[in-house]
């Protein structure tokens, strides 16, 4: 299955765009505070190694030296991967870390210093 990147831009238009790469650090912050989560079972921690091991070894479903192809089956894995770590994760581990984050809290403290 290719993914055509002028069809995601045309889904996402410009203004999308933005606002997922401004999403980005929120995302990255979830993603590691649910690595480090002992509430988050071992096998979506093994889809992350999984998703690691595909980026870094050089075995890959489209070979990177195709211009442009080479490197959307990249990113469309780490796309997936990280969607099923997300879903095999349980629901309310993941929706606690989202509210914090969102909540500008850190540690169990938000921004203020309240509890």
């Amino acid at each position: 299955m290719a993914i055509n990147a002028g069809a995601v831009m045309r889904n996402l238009g410009w203004r999308g765009f933005f606002r997922l790469i401004s999403h980005l650090p929120s995302f990255l912050k979830l993603f590691v505070r649910l690595m480090k989560d002992p509430r988050v079972t071992l096998a979506p921690k093994l889809v992350v190694l999984g998703i690691a091991a595909y980026v870094i070894l050089p075995l890959d479903f489209i070979p990177d030296f195709i211009p442009g192809l080479g490197q959307i089956d990249d990113v469309a894995v780490v796309l997936a991967g990280l969607k099923l770590f997300l879903r095999l994760c349980a629901a309310h581990v993941v929706r606690e870390h989202m509210d914090e984050i969102a909540g500008g809290e850190v540690n169990g403290f938000n921004r203020r210093g309240n509890v």
